[in-house]
């Protein structure tokens, strides 16, 4: 087991919008996903006021990887079952006015990769970003999906994904990367696009996201195995869902506000 670290890492803050995304299933996967990776990137790119642009690419086998929880759901239903995420960072808040016109493109572009969309958004500086390891770069990553208990208040999830959940998860020492998001209440006009479903019933709606990343495949498996019992016991009073998913791939697009010639993986 990894030894664990007590040392506070710096932590920046963020306004960060996740674009949960299921590709269209009347052609290949891997069709959907180039499409996405290569001309929808260069619409998205290309908005004024982005901070950062990700793309995280999921594995197309993805269970769920959290380990079977009493009372929680940790098996990812087939139909929710999540292929990417785009995340998207603005440089302040009112950068996403900046970017209309690019929007407007996007939506239009939409249709041709995706069946369905969902925009998940926080407040301005509740995207939190910790450097647990400076200087090195995750060979691996886990994005891991929290839903509130139904007896859980939105403040109270809040502190605990702060004060308790993100301690425990740096003090576990195996981690190169954390990311850390809350949502604000999902509302399906926020991201209306034409022709792509947006249906999210309030039974699986999703309050938090926990990015992960490790040296490698290895430790992200040991994780699961050494981590996991413990981070659930910290989970189990608090949430009523923890979809883990692996990621297949990380691809930077836009860094420090510079848009980049070619994405960084």
């Amino acid at each position: 087991m990894s030894e664990t670290t007590t040392t506070k890492p710096d932590v920046s803050k963020h306004f960060t919008s996740s674009i949960l995304l299921w590709m269209r299933t009347d052609k290949p996967r891997p069709v959907g996903m180039d499409r996405w990776k290569g001309p929808h990137s260069g619409i998205i790119a290309a908005t004024p006021g982005l901070y950062e642009y990700r793309q995280i690419h999921l594995a197309e086998n993805n269970p769920g990887r959290w380990p079977e929880t009493p009372g929680v759901e940790t098996t990812i239903p087939d139909d929710r079952k999540i292929d990417g995420i785009a995340e998207v960072t603005f440089e302040s808040a009112l950068s996403p006015l900046a970017g209309r016109k690019q929007t407007a493109l996007a939506f239009e572009d939409e249709i041709n990769i995706f069946r369905r969309t969902l925009l998940h958004a926080g407040p301005p500086g509740t995207s939190r970003w910790y450097d647990v390891a400076p200087g090195q770069k995750p060979g691996s990553r886990a994005i891991i999906y929290l839903r509130r208990g139904k007896d859980e208040g939105a403040v109270g999830f809040h502190r605990f994904l702060k004060k308790e959940l993100t301690p425990a998860l740096i003090a576990t020492g195996v981690l190169k990367e954390l990311r850390t998001q809350v949502f604000l209440p999902w509302n399906e006009k926020t991201w209306d696009t034409p022709n792509v479903a947006h249906d999210n019933p309030e039974d699986q709606h999703l309050h938090a996201s926990v990015i992960v990343g490790f040296a490698d495949d290895h430790a992200r498996e040991a994780f699961y195995t050494e981590h996991a019992g413990h981070l659930t016991e910290l989970l189990a009073p608090h949430v009523s869902a923890v979809h883990a998913y692996d990621v297949e791939a990380a691809l930077t697009y836009v860094k420090n506000g510079e848009v980049l010639p070619h994405y960084e993986a």
